[in-house]
C-alpha cells in the first residue's frame, strides 16, 4: 500500500520545510526524487543527504515563476530518469502581509503567477506524458487559508483557493487517463515560510487553544500524508483537497 519503488517524483520547493519532508518521505518509500528550488547549493545539500541514506535523489534548481525554468526542470528530469510519475507543486510565495487594499498590482501578479500559474504551466508539461502511460499523480500543496477570508493574508488565501479549483479541473480533464490530482491544505506548520505566524508565543498559544490536537503541525505531518497519497493507498482519490490541521477547521474557535 505504501511503496513507491520505480517511481520518479519531482518536488518543487523541496530544500526545506514541507517540500523537503515530502521528498525525503517519498525517497524513503523507494521513489527517485528530484530536489528543486531556486538555490543550487541547497538543492545539492538536500539531495546528497538523501543519497547518504542509500536512496536516490538528484538536484535540479528551478525558479517556478519562469516558464523556461520549469521546462528545463522537466527536460532535465526526463534526461536523468526517463519520465515523471509524481509531481508535487509545493513552492509558493507570499511577499505581503496586510489587507488587500494596501497591496499593489506587482504583489498580486507575483503571488498569482508563482502560486497558481506555475502549477498550470508545469501540469500541462507533465500530464500528457503521464497520460501516455495511463499512470500519474499530481499533488498541490495548498492551505486552509483557501477556505477562509483573511484580514492580512488575503492575496495568499486567494491564490490557495485558486489552486484548489485548478486541482478539480485537472482531475476532471486527466482522470480518464488514470492521472490522480489532489491538493493538501495544511494548517499552521512550523516552517520558515510561516515563521511570522508561529514564532510569537502568544500567537502559537492562541492557535493551539483552538486546535483539537493541541499543537502546531510539523513538516513530516504533511510529508507522510503526501507520500501515502502518491502510492497505491491513494489510487481512488482524485479532485480532493485534504485538510490536515489538527482539527482546527472543524472546531468552534470561541
Amino acid at each position: 500500500m505504501f511503496e513507491l519503488h520505480g517511481k520518479v517524483a519531482v518536488v518543487t520547493g523541496s530544500t526545506k520545510g514541507i517540500g523537503r519532508s515530502i521528498a525525503e518521505c517519498m525517497a524513503a518509500l523507494g521513489a527517485r526524487v528530484v530536489i528543486s528550488s531556486r538555490k543550487a547549493d541547497m538543492c545539492d545539500q538536500v539531495a546528497a543527504g538523501i543519497r547518504e541514506k542509500g536512496q536516490e535523489a538528484v538536484a535540479i534548481p528551478c525558479h517556478i515563476g519562469s516558464k523556461d525554468a520549469l521546462e528545463h526542470l522537466v527536460t532535465r528530469t526526463r534526461e536523468t530518469w526517463g519520465q515523471i510519475d509524481i509531481l508535487v507543486c509545493n513552492a509558493a510565495t507570499n511577499p505581503v502581509y496586510g489587507p488587500m487594499r494596501d497591496a499593489d498590482d506587482r504583489a498580486y501578479e507575483k503571488i498569482m503567477d508563482t502560486n497558481v500559474k506555475s502549477v498550470f504551466w508545469i501540469a500541462n508539461m507533465v500530464c500528457p506524458e503521464m497520460a501516455e502511460r495511463r499512470d500519474g499523480v499530481v499533488i498541490v500543496i495548498s492551505s486552509i487559508g483557501g477556505f477562509k477570508g483573511s484580514r492580512n493574508l488575503g492575496l495568499y488565501a486567494l491564490s490557495k483557493a485558486a489552486e484548489q479549483q485548478l486541482v478539480r479541473n485537472l482531475a476532471v480533464e486527466w482522470g480518464p487517463h488514470n492521472i490522480r490530482v489532489n491538493a493538501i491544505a495544511p494548517g499552521l506548520i512550523r516552517t520558515d515560510f510561516a515563521r511570522e505566524l508561529w514564532e510569537d508565543p502568544k500567537k502559537t498559544a492562541a492557535v493551539e487553544r483552538i486546535t483539537p490536537l493541541g499543537r502546531l503541525g510539523d513538516p513530516d505531518d504533511i510529508g507522510m500524508l503526501a507520500a501515502a497519497m502518491a502510492g497505491p493507498a491513494g489510487r481512488y482519490l482524485t479532485g480532493q483537497t485534504i485538510t490536515i490541521d489538527g482539527g482546527r477547521m472543524i472546531t468552534d474557535p470561541s
